[in-house]
């Protein structure tokens, strides 16, 4: 099922859920029930239990995304890192840079079309990753200049390799959930409670106040998706690409 509509029809649930307990509470509520003999108390911890679990819903969603965008990060850095070393090669012979360019797009063309399935399927990367990368590591560190140009190369060359090295190391950490599952169990409790304050304010059958309230608890729906959406960088909807490693390895291939 696509995420989207699983957004779609969590929106669609919320609001049916408000709409018919509303219903239901106005067929049984007693003849001499007054709406608007609501306690100010019960008005006062509505307004602060919304104001509180927005503040939190603001942070969940800025940590998820700031999460997204460091795992787009890693991958960007990793991919320069890779293009760094395909180029700064040149300077060696012949049959060590073309060997060594070999290795470094063997190994992004199965990052690219391999290890991104494992990431998106299993949230890990995979030991044949790390085999192709260190293979790279072998080319370049096994290698001994033969002249002070060589040797000037050769140091950089270790920089972008650790470079990569680390980037890798980063975008491993980072394809599992970064929200913990007691943030997620507080997250959908205090949505249940704000949406069930409203009930407490006796909210009637006009027309007005169903459309508000199922609005309300849709756009709750909304941002309980979006974070959820954004928890995992690279297996759901608004996923962090390979975009860099095909845009720097355009002829790549699996």
């Amino acid at each position: 099922m696509s995420d989207w509509l699983v957004l779609v029809l969590a929106m669609l649930g919320a609001c049916a859920v408000v709409v018919i307990i509303t219903l239901v509470r106005h067929r049984t509520a007693s003849e001499d029930e007054d709406p608007s003999e609501t306690p100010d108390v019960i008005e006062y911890m509505t307004m602060w239990i919304g104001v509180i679990y927005a503040i939190v819903l603001g942070l969940a969603i800025a940590g998820v995304w700031e999460a997204r965008n460091a795992a787009q990060d890693y991958v960007q850095s990793e991919a320069q890192a890779l293009h760094e070393i395909s180029e700064r090669v040149r300077v060696y012979p012949p049959d060590v840079r073309d060997r060594v360019r070999e290795d470094v797009n063997a190994y992004v063309g199965y990052v690219v079309h391999t290890e991104w399935r494992s990431m998106a399927d299993k949230e890990e990367v995979t030991a044949r990753g790390t085999e192709l990368l260190q293979k790279v590591r072998e080319d370049v560190t096994d290698y001994r200049p033969k002249n002070d140009f060589e040797a000037q190369a050769y140091q950089p060359l270790l920089d972008q390799l650790a470079a990569a090295d680390q980037a890798r190391n980063s975008r491993a950490d980072s394809t599992g959930a970064t929200m913990p599952s007691v943030v997620w169990w507080g997250l959908i409790t205090g949505g249940l409670v704000t949406i069930g304050m409203v009930f407490a304010l006796q909210i009637r059958r006009t027309g007005r106040e169903l459309v508000l309230a199922g609005l309300f608890s849709a756009t709750i729906a909304f941002m309980l998706f979006l974070i959820w959406d954004f928890d995992a960088p690279y297996s759901r909807g608004i996923a962090v690409t390979a975009e860099p490693f095909l845009s720097l390895f355009p002829g790549v291939t699996g």
